[in-house]
């Protein structure tokens, strides 16, 4: 057995033993009648390719498909449709406004209108406001609607001490609510009724829930209403409508013969709405200042 002597500047000067067959171990040398296959050489990729593989997935501006616009169905109101082309499905719709503004007005109309077409609807009411014979004299078909009711009246001493509480819960029931009829896809119209929770409850809700319910209405006939004292969805609404009343049309009335002003009370039979148009989606160009009003009517002044 041979030895090979290895010096390393590792060993500063000093030398080691190796065995030759240690040394034959770690590198073989080809022996007479067995050969070894070279190791291919590392193929170059020009930068070019290797870019281009990388974004091969992503496909450029110009090519992305166009989404097409949405279905827009009446609101129920003439003067509404003119406004904003109506109501699209498959997106986020919000009504805010004041209280006596004209919400519930055109809530009616929406859902009359959709009952009409023989769709099946849904109110998820947060305060227990939706009055049923006021929904059937506007013309919403009954059997038609799903009320949710997410809290009971209440005007006792101590309901009224823990409201902030009760709305907060109302509104936890509104959110699982709205997450189960938005998956079932079975409604032409949803609407969740914010109106009457405190703006400070309503603010509450993080734009990521309004985010997921536009997601979940998405590429569905569903039309999503959300009505609010304040716009509250940000962005994630498709259109924005906010109403305000400016007048009070009221009935004639007996005036005392002694005094100027009526002696009893006044008698309400309509006001005069004002709609204003603040975002729509729908349009390529940005949206202006553009108002309409209309006129809403008590029933049994109808």
């Amino acid at each position: 057995m041979s030895s090979a002597v290895f010096s390393t500047s590792a060993a500063h000067g000093r030398p080691f033993v190796l065995e030759v067959e240690d040394v034959a171990e770690v590198c073989p040398q080809p022996s007479a009648g067995r050969s070894f296959e070279k190791a291919p050489r590392p193929q170059r990729i020009a930068p070019g390719s290797l870019k281009a593989a990388r974004f091969a997935g992503v496909a450029p501006a110009s090519r992305l498909e166009v989404r097409p616009a949405p279905e827009m169905v009446s609101s129920g109101i003439a003067a509404m449709d003119a406004l904003a082309g109506g109501l699209p499905r498959g997106c986020l719709t919000e009504i805010c406004g004041a209280a006596s503004s004209g919400r519930t007005t055109l809530l009616l109309a929406a859902l009359a209108a959709a009952t009409r077409r023989g769709e099946f609807c849904a109110v998820v009411d947060a305060s227990d406001a939706l009055d049923p014979q006021s929904a059937a004299a506007a013309g919403v078909e009954l059997d038609r609607l799903l009320w949710v009711r997410c809290g009971e009246k209440s005007h006792n001493a101590e309901a009224h001490q823990t409201r902030q509480h009760s709305a907060e819960k109302c509104l936890e029931q509104l959110l699982r609510v709205a997450d189960l009829l938005l998956e079932s896809a079975g409604f032409g119209l949803i609407a969740l009724d914010l109106g009457d929770l405190p703006p400070q409850t309503a603010r509450r809700i993080p734009l990521t829930t309004w985010f997921r319910f536009r997601r979940a209405v998405e590429r569905t006939p569903t039309v999503l209403l959300a009505i609010e004292r304040q716009s509250i969805a940000g962005s994630c609404s498709s259109l924005l409508i906010k109403l305000r009343s400016t007048g009070t049309p009221v009935e004639d009335q007996k005036v005392d013969s002694q005094f100027a002003t009526p002696a009893h009370a006044q008698l309400l039979t309509g006001s005069e709405i004002t709609a204003e148009l603040v975002r729509s989606k729908m349009n390529r160009k940005p949206v202006g200042s553009a108002e309409i009003v209309f006129a809403n009517k008590t029933a049994w002044a109808s």
